[in-house]
């Protein structure tokens, strides 16, 4: 019941995933991002995991690609149009051959294993697996220094956006 939509929502994914690759404009890129953790998000939904579904779409999609184009909006950054030239067109070409080689390898091996796997059912998920008070219990103590720390590297990012921006204007 839930193969069509994950089918869909993963081209969905794909399609908007090379947007993001191949746009040369950064907004319509950081779009293109929110557009791919709102899908992400909704894998997270299809494998019955509200709380990180909403976490996903508030802190993810919301809050980070807000800063994103909040910083981009600050310096100023535009498009890439002459990115490419004579000199670059053989890093196109054999990035083009070798994601092409990963995507044939990643192909086969999952059908390789796709049997196998099929054929076991996953076990049950224990009581309370996943809980809002599960997932905040090991966040604040498990890991507690590497959230603090994110936000710090956050802190120092907006930060140092500002600094730049300042620069420039001044």
């Amino acid at each position: 019941m839930t193969l069509i939509p994950f089918i869909l929502v993963g081209f969905i994914t794909i399609a908007f995933a090379t947007n993001l690759v191949v746009c040369k404009n950064a907004v319509h890129g950081a779009l293109s991002l929110v557009a791919v953790l709102a899908a992400l998000a909704v894998f997270f939904l299809l494998l019955s995991a509200e709380f990180i579904f909403v976490v996903q779409i508030a802190v993810y999609a919301g809050a980070i690609m807000v800063l994103f184009l909040f910083v981009m909006m600050l310096l100023n950054v535009g498009g890439s149009e002459g990115l490419l030239n004579e000199n670059t067109r053989w890093q196109l070409w054999s990035a083009v051959v070798l994601a092409i080689g990963l995507v044939a390898l990643i192909g086969t091996r999952l059908y390789s294993a796709s049997r196998e796997i099929l054929a076991q059912l996953p076990p049950a998920a224990p009581e309370g697996f996943g809980s809002p008070q599960e997932i905040g219990q090991v966040l604040f103590s498990d890991y507690l220094l590497p959230f603090e720390l994110t936000s710090l590297i956050l802190l120092a990012a907006m930060v140092g956006a500002v600094v730049l921006a300042k620069r420039r204007l001044v």
